[in-house]
């Protein structure tokens, strides 16, 4: 048995619609409007732009819809909605606009079509992707959970380092110190710190074990452990912020360009009636 998802929904359904009507809207271009001669003001671009609207209204309809829903299968099926009436849509804009374009109203409408489509298939694959990663890397564990074991670990290698040399301490102290996790968008987009302070503590312990009298490298072996283990756990914590982050940025571009997008649109059609 085919197990659904967002590509083969319901046996295909949305992608038959798009081919469908991308096959209808090519076929009447080139009968009805050859290239030279067609642009969007006539019978053929107005009913082009009518369907495309109409294709855009739904569409947003859909997805403030979807989201009263919890279930996976209309999940799946906003998405394959998306993922190809979003394609058919771009060719059928593309095509009521007669290839013809201009500093105007008319051309920044298509241009915000264009970002959210694009922005709307980068949701599509950060959903396909990231919901798989974010499980492999936190197993059942819990991001608070993660915090809590970091806080533990520098609590016991902060007190094994006040009974080792200077340099030692001072190394895990600032580790734990200057070791920031996720705290502006940008570097939970990144999913790492440049220069990392955890890193940079474990790399120099390595080599200032070598230095140690013999009755220090007991106490040694388990502080490099615990710091070995923190970064680990930080490297944890920040990958599962930057899938938290990529997650949820598309729909800071995805909504407000899909709001301009309709406003853009219905100032379009304002224009065309009241001007053409």
């Amino acid at each position: 048995m085919q197990h659904n998802n967002m590509f083969n929904y319901k046996n295909y359904r949305y992608f038959k619609w798009a081919v469908l009507v991308i096959l209808v809207a090519f076929a009447a271009y080139l009968w009805f409007e050859p290239a030279v001669g067609h642009y969007g003001g006539s019978w053929l671009g107005y009913g082009l732009g009518t369907i495309s609207a109409m294709m855009v209204f739904w569409m947003a309809w859909y997805g403030v819809r979807k989201r009263r829903y919890r279930s996976s299968g209309s999940t799946q099926g906003w998405l394959s909605a998306h993922i190809y009436l979003g394609t058919a849509l771009t060719v059928l804009v593309t095509l009521h606009t007669g290839f013809r374009f201009g500093l105007n109203i008319h051309t920044f409408a298509y241009a915000m079509l264009l970002i959210v489509v694009v922005s709307g298939f980068f949701g599509n694959y950060a959903y396909m992707i990231y919901p798989r990663l974010m499980t492999e890397n936190m197993g059942e564990d819990s991001l608070d959970g993660l915090l809590l074991r970091i806080a533990e670990t520098d609590k016991l290698a902060r007190q094994i380092a006040l009974v080792m040399p200077d340099e030692i301490n001072f190394t895990v102290d600032r580790a734990c110190r200057e070791t920031y996790i996720g705290t502006r968008l940008l570097e939970q987009l990144r999913g790492y710190q440049e220069d990392c302070p955890t890193e940079k503590a474990v790399k120099k312990l390595t080599v200032m074990g070598n230095e140690l009298a013999p009755e220090q490298r007991k106490l040694y072996r388990e502080l490099y452990s615990i710091m070995v283990r923190r970064q680990t756990l930080v490297k944890r914590v920040r990958q599962e912020l930057m899938y938290r982050a990529r997650l949820g940025i598309w729909l800071y571009f995805h909504v407000p360009f899909a709001i301009a997008l309709i406003t853009a649109m219905l100032v379009h059609i304002i224009a065309v009636f009241l001007y053409w």
